[in-house]
């Protein structure tokens, strides 16, 4: 029996249909490892494919390159269908022509898995031995120098294990990955070598695999360490945070009035925050991006002039919102600017924009998105070559915030006042200004103080670790809002994903995260990177959700302070092994005949 299937395995990889079970493997396997499945223990198998397409490649890079280029389109396919949707909605394409464009697109972005091969084939046959952490090397280089939009990597898909995913403090999401394919290699040898379980050559495999299954003995205990750690630490302080879900549309091609629809949404804004605030008496108010898309309650020049997105009512909501629960109110906006201080309408430009007022309904700090989304937010060499937004019109036209600053939030220094007064609502502002507003308020106008920082970040911002880590020379926060707008992608598994990537920030930074979404899923993640009451909002689905976020003040992190160091030193010193072996082999002279 061992022997009919020993052959009939052999038979199957000699198949013409063998690529394409490895390319299914690695697609479901991946998918099934992420979020909202989450079978993380399929990480350790799910690369199996890439190393049964090396032995059956292993003589033509060229194959090896497109096999496995074509493995990670499947990845794809399973996982990121949704980007199918985008081009539909946004792009406008019709579906056969979306799917293309995706079939394009995820071969583009999915060439490390090429480059892992190739790299991995060559030091294998060169060097013939340490297998594992060449394989590590291998995808370790190819995850750093491969493209990719929306980046994810095979640490990634350990961020459900709630305790290996504690390491990410100090090895990070490449660390992880390290991990994932010493283990995943010494696995596939063994279960491979099983037929010879009685011979010499499977007890020495075992024999040099252990240090790597020992690795993840090593991890996961450390990781439960960290877990226990962070798990008993003290809060400094807490506050009080209230989401509102308003599932704002993204466009109007329908035929409805702009007006009418973005004054619903406030008014659906409004209305769910005095039913929830008047629960909980929030002490910061979050709106995600896009809550009231077009919109700026910032009154300036540029955001009156041409195309404008200056609106007092946009701005009396969170004035009015603000004062009632003499709260913090952060929320996003459509910002404007000029180039070179030219005002002219062609010259002018827009920023992803986000900004806080204290709860005198104040304006006190803002923080404009300065990690773009290509193709989404901008095109690339744009603003050198502009007649390219002519030809690609859905296209929007920001330009990135220059600085990665923490946002304040305040406190009243002394206790509210009694106010004698009804609160306004927003229909009020029908028949008053926002100054006649403001005088209605002052009575409660109060002294504030600066209670601390957070970390804001928009978007797409949040599932990149570099550059997430660049906001640490600014300070140490007291935990991080993440606002975003997943509507683009549709009821699909996106919105899950997208949490997924984000949550490890956490971990990163052992601060909690407020993850605010226009139509779901939103979430509190507490600072051990778990989905606090593992509670999700529905999706496409207006909601409102609060909840006591922990104040941590604890000292940056080994990753906040040095980043990848460490990955980048197993780089270096595994990468001069290879050289040494490789000039050593080359330097054994061959044997003469006698």
């Amino acid at each position: 029996m061992q022997d009919l299937l020993k052959n009939s395995f052999q038979k199957l990889q000699t198949s013409k249909f063998f690529p394409i079970l490895c390319y299914l493997w690695l697609g479901i396997f991946s998918t099934l490892a992420f979020l909202p499945y989450q079978f993380t223990h399929f990480v350790w198998i799910a690369p199996w494919s890439l190393f049964l397409l090396e032995k059956r490649y292993r003589t033509s890079y060229k194959k090896l390159f497109w096999h496995g280029t074509w493995a990670g389109v499947f990845v794809s396919l399973f996982s990121y269908y949704w980007i199918v949707h985008l081009f539909t909605v946004f792009g406008g394409f019709p579906a056969p022509i979306a799917f293309l464009l995706f079939i394009g697109y995820s071969f583009t972005t999915n060439v490390r898995f090429g480059i892992f091969l190739m790299i991995f084939s060559y030091l294998r046959r060169k060097i013939g031995k340490q297998m594992a952490p060449i394989a590590a090397f291998a995808m370790l280089f190819a995850e750093f120098t491969g493209f990719q939009t929306f980046p994810w990597y095979f640490g990634n898909l350990l961020a459900g294990n709630s305790f290996l995913a504690q390491n990410i403090e100090y090895i990070g999401v490449y660390g992880l990955s390290i991990l994932v394919m010493l283990v995943s290699f010494s696995l596939f040898k063994i279960i491979s070598n099983l037929p010879y379980y009685k011979n010499r050559r499977f007890n020495l495999f075992l024999r040099f695999s252990l240090p790597y299954l020992s690795a993840l003995l090593f991890f996961f205990l450390s990781g439960y360490l960290l877990f226990q750690k962070w798990n008993g630490y003290k809060p400094e302080d807490s506050v009080e945070v209230m989401m509102i879900q308003p599932d704002a549309p993204l466009e109007f091609r329908d035929g409805r009035s702009i007006a009418q629809t973005l004054d619903d949404v406030m008014k659906g804004i409004e209305r769910m925050a005095i039913e929830e605030g008047e629960k909980t008496s929030p002490d910061i108010i979050v709106l995600p991006e896009s809550a009231v898309p077009f919109l700026s309650a910032n009154d300036i020049k540029a955001n009156n002039l041409f195309n404008r997105s200056y609106s007092p009512r946009f701005e009396a909501l969170i004035f009015l919102l603000a004062n009632r629960f003499k709260s913090n109110v952060y929320f996003n906006e459509l910002d404007s600017g000029f180039l070179n201080d030219s005002i002219s309408r062609r010259d002018q430009i827009f920023y992803n924009n986000s900004a806080i007022y204290d709860p005198n309904g104040d304006r006190k700090g803002f923080y404009r998105k300065s990690f773009l989304l290509a193709f989404g937010e901008y095109i690339p060499l744009g603003d050198k070559i502009p007649f390219l937004y002519d030809l690609i019109p859905q296209v929007a036209k920001f330009f990135p915030g220059k600085e990665q600053n923490l946002l304040p939030y305040f406190q009243p220094s002394v206790k509210s006042p009694a106010f004698n007064k009804s609160h306004l609502r927003l229909g009020d502002t029908n028949f008053m200004n926002l100054k006649a507003v403001r005088e209605y308020y002052e009575p409660i106008h109060l002294s504030t103080v600066e209670k601390g920082k957070f970390l804001p970040l928009i978007c797409y911002e949040v599932i990149l670790p570099e550059f997430v880590r660049k906001f640490g020379k600014n300070g140490n926060p007291d935990f991080i809002i993440n606002i975003t707008n997943d509507k683009w992608y549709g009821k699909s598994v996106e919105s899950f994903q997208h949490l997924e990537l984000a949550r490890i920030r956490s971990i990163e930074y052992r601060r909690w995260m407020v993850r605010s979404t226009n139509s779901g899923t939103s979430v509190f993640v507490n600072h051990l990177g778990q989905v606090v009451n593992d509670k999700y909002t529905d999706i496409y689905a207006p909601a409102v959700y609060s909840s006591q976020v922990d104040v941590i003040r604890s000292e940056p992190t080994f990753y906040v302070k040095y980043g990848d160091a460490l990955v980048w030193g197993f780089l270096d010193l595994f990468g001069m092994y290879l050289l040494y072996h490789r000039f050593k082999k080359l330097r054994v002279p061959k044997n003469s005949e006698s």
